[in-house]
């Protein structure tokens, strides 16, 4: 797990299940936005369509640095963000850890962090 900054802006991407549904959205509070929408509080599409696996995030210094990458993101294919996805969760696992509230690292980060 990282050392989180307080309040430091993130975009993620939230699965319904490896390369289902998507939802990209930014926030500076991801362990509380993430419990959200897995108890299912936000309406719309995360409600809708299920999403509520976080499988991807990074960490931005400023808020118009996240929302400019979360709007660019948006625009993107599915495909591209698959890629994007799989990068860093190649088996598309929560990154939420129920059991303690802490955001982990993907599989990916935990391999370069061990080099």
């Amino acid at each position: 797990m990282r050392n989180w900054k307080p309040k430091q802006p993130r975009v993620d991407i939230l699965a319904s299940k490896p390369r289902g549904s998507l939802y990209t959205g930014m926030t500076c509070d991801l362990p509380n936005r993430t419990v959200i929408h897995k108890l299912e509080l936000a309406d719309g599409h995360t409600r809708a369509y299920g999403i509520h696996r976080l499988v991807y995030y990074e960490m931005h210094e400023e808020i118009p640095d996240a929302i400019l990458r979360e709007t660019r993101l948006k625009k993107w294919h599915r495909p591209w963000k698959f890629r994007l996805i799989e990068q860093m969760n190649p088996e598309w696992i929560d990154l939420y850890d129920e059991t303690s509230g802490a955001i982990l690292d993907g599989p990916a980060d935990v391999q370069r962090f061990r080099l």
